[in-house]
C-alpha cells in the first residue's frame, strides 16, 4: 500500500515506519518536527520506498493514498503542556484533515488514540466499554479530550460516510527512539539514573502503570492494520502487568547499576493513580499478546539512552 503516516519522526512513528517499509508498503513519513527527530529516521535515508515530507497536520493535505496512519501528536505531558492550545489544535485538526484526505482517497485511516482517554479510572483493568473518568477543564485536557474528541470523529465519520477508521488506544510504551529529555516516566528514570541523578517519583510512589515495549506495540499495531475487518470499537494495546513507580525505579536501578537517589515530589493535577489495560479484545481480535517483560525492555532501553548520552 502507499501509506501517510504522520508523526513519522516521533518515537512511535520511527519504529512504524521502519516497520511498513520492511513489509514492503511505500511511506509518505509526515512530521513538522516539533517533538520529533530526523535522527530517528536516519536507518530509512537510503530506502527508496520512504518520503519524508516536513509538514504540520493542523493544514491539509492532498495526495493519493490507500491508509493513513495518524500518529501526529506530542504525547508527554511536558510537551503537550508546553503548548496545550497546539496540542488540542493538532489533535482536532489534524484528525478532521486527514479523515478528509481519507474520505477523498476511500482510504483506511488508523488512529493513533491513548490510554489517556479512560483519565483517573475508576476501574481497572480498563476495557475499552470503559467510558473513564476525565477533567474536561484541567492542565492534561488538552491531550485527553482532544484525544478523545478524535475518536468521535474517527467512529462518526465511520458511521456517517463509511470511512474504513481504525482506533487503538496506546498504553505507556517505552524503548529506543525515546528523546533523552523526553519527560515519561521511563526515559526520565533511566537517563536520571545513568546520571547518578536523583531519581524523582511524583507522589508517594504507589500509583501503577502497565509498560509495553516498542516492538510489541509495532506487531500490535501492524495486525490493526493488516485486519479484514475492524469491530466497531477502539482496541486497546498495552501490556497488562502492572508496576507501581517505585517498582520501575528499583528495575531501573538495578538494570543500570546506578547510585541514585529516590526522591519525592508533589503528584500533578489529574496524575491517574492507575493504568492497566484490558487487552481481552486485542487477543481475541488480532491473536496478539506482549512478549517482551519489563526487566528484557528496561535492559534494551538502558543500552540505548547509554549510547545516547556518550554521543551528547
Amino acid at each position: 500500500m502507499r501509506i501517510l503516516l504522520t508523526g513519522a519522526a516521533g518515537f512511535l512513528g520511527s519504529h512504524l515506519s521502519s516497520r511498513l517499509v520492511l513489509e514492503g508498503h511505500q511511506v509518505i513519513g509526515v512530521d513538522d518536527l516539533s517533538t520529533g527527530s530526523l535522527q530517528n529516521l536516519t536507518s530509512l535515508n537510503n530506502e527508496k520506498n520512504f518520503d519524508f515530507l516536513e509538514h504540520d497536520v493542523r493544514s491539509p493535505l492532498d495526495l493519493k493514498i490507500d491508509a493513513i496512519l495518524n500518529f501526529a501528536c506530542p504525547a508527554s505531558p511536558v510537551h503537550y503542556q508546553a503548548d496545550p492550545v497546539r496540542t488540542i489544535e493538532t489533535n482536532f485538526l489534524g484528525i478532521i484533515n486527514m479523515l478528509h484526505l481519507a474520505k477523498s482517497n476511500n482510504a483506511l485511516l488508523l488512529q493513533a488514540s491513548t490510554s489517556e482517554v479512560y483519565g483517573d479510572p475508576q476501574l481497572s483493568p480498563q476495557p475499552e466499554e470503559y467510558w473513564g473518568n476525565v477533567n474536561p477543564i484541567g492542565i492534561r485536557s488538552c491531550y485527553d479530550e482532544g484525544k478523545r474528541a478524535a475518536e468521535t470523529l474517527c467512529f462518526d465519520y465511520r458511521r456517517q460516510y463509511r470511512v474504513d477508521t481504525r482506533v487503538i488506544r496506546i498504553f505507556n510504551t517505552y524503548g529506543p527512539n525515546m528523546a533523552v529529555g523526553d519527560g515519561r516516566v521511563v526515559s526520565n528514570f533511566v537517563v536520571q539514573a545513568l546520571q547518578n541523578q536523583d531519581m524523582s517519583i511524583y507522589g508517594d510512589g504507589t500509583q501503577t502503570r502497565s509498560f509495553c515495549f516498542v516492538t510489541d506495540l509495532i506487531d500490535g499495531i501492524y495486525k490493526v492494520l493488516a485486519l479484514d475487518q475492524m469491530p466497531f470499537s477502539p482496541i486497546n494495546l498495552g501490556n497488562p502487568n502492572e508496576f507501581t513507580m517505585l517498582e520501575l525505579a528499583r528495575t531501573v536501578i538495578d538494570s543500570t547499576g546506578s547510585s541514585s537517589q529516590i526522591v519525592f515530589h508533589p503528584l500533578p493535577e489529574d496524575d491517574p493513580k492507575q493504568r492497566r489495560p484490558d487487552i481481552s479484545l486485542a487477543s481475541n481480535v488480532l491473536n496478539w499478546q506482549p512478549k517482551i517483560q519489563l526487566k528484557e525492555g528496561i535492559n534494551k532501553t538502558v543500552d540505548y539512552f547509554r549510547k545516547q548520552l556518550l554521543q551528547a
